[in-house]
């Protein structure tokens, strides 16, 4: 699938006012001073923002987009305000130029659902994260199978729709991720969304705070 229209997409929206994703997940984020936070479609800056104040000069929070106008506009903001414990990259979420291991919290807001491989993306946000780390995602999901047709039209994908994938499936995927108290903090009801329907939620979870790994 190509993705040239979802990037155009948010080009696009970049110098706009509009409300861009669905969900607030840094509302249930409880960032902690110190703390090494990642919001994964991070548009222009705000809430990777808002967690470096929480986070303070001990802390630091990346932002990561693949737009490059949301980028240079997230750039701007924090020269702006003075914030410099900051680093927004350019990045697909499937690969991820962060060392594994170092995260205390993953972020995100209607961002997964482009993902081609979410499988891969839950993967990588697993790897980021510290033992005992923590995700809150807000995202759609479908309350059927999307038609294939959809799934593979890029436009469909761009506009937060055609990338959903049911609830079932959706969870079933931060399991086999390796999450472990995995619960919904929010949800909506089902609401019409291109040729389908969807409902918004938003989920958190945890890594385990201990891995037995190789027999040992």
């Amino acid at each position: 699938m190509d993705t040239t229209l979802l990037e155009n997409r948010y080009n696009t929206l970049a110098e706009g006012n509009c409300c861009l994703s669905c969900g607030g997940a840094v509302n249930y984020a409880a960032v902690s001073e110190g703390e090494i936070c990642v919001d994964l479609g991070s548009g222009r800056g705000t809430d990777v923002l808002r967690m470096a104040g929480q986070t303070g000069r001990g802390g630091f929070v990346y932002g990561v987009d693949i737009a490059d106008s949301m980028l240079e506009k997230a750039r701007i903001n924090a020269e702006k305000l003075g914030i410099t414990n900051v680093q927004f990259l350019k990045s697909e979420l499937s690969a991820i130029p962060i060392p594994g291991g170092i995260v205390d919290l993953v972020i995100s807001n209607c961002t997964i659902n482009h993902a081609q491989d979410k499988q891969e993306v839950w993967n990588e946000i697993f790897r980021m994260l510290k033992k005992g780390g923590r995700f809150v995602i807000s995202d759609i999901y479908s309350l059927d199978e999307v038609p294939e047709t959809c799934r593979n039209d890029s436009q469909a994908v761009a506009e937060c729709w055609g990338g959903a994938v049911p609830k079932d499936k959706y969870l079933e995927m931060i399991r086999n991720a390796g999450f472990e108290n995995i619960r919904i903090l929010e949800e909506s009801d089902p609401y019409g969304k291109g040729s389908i329907e969807v409902a918004s939620f938003t989920v958190a979870g945890t890594t385990p705070k201990d891995c037995v790994c190789c027999g040992s």
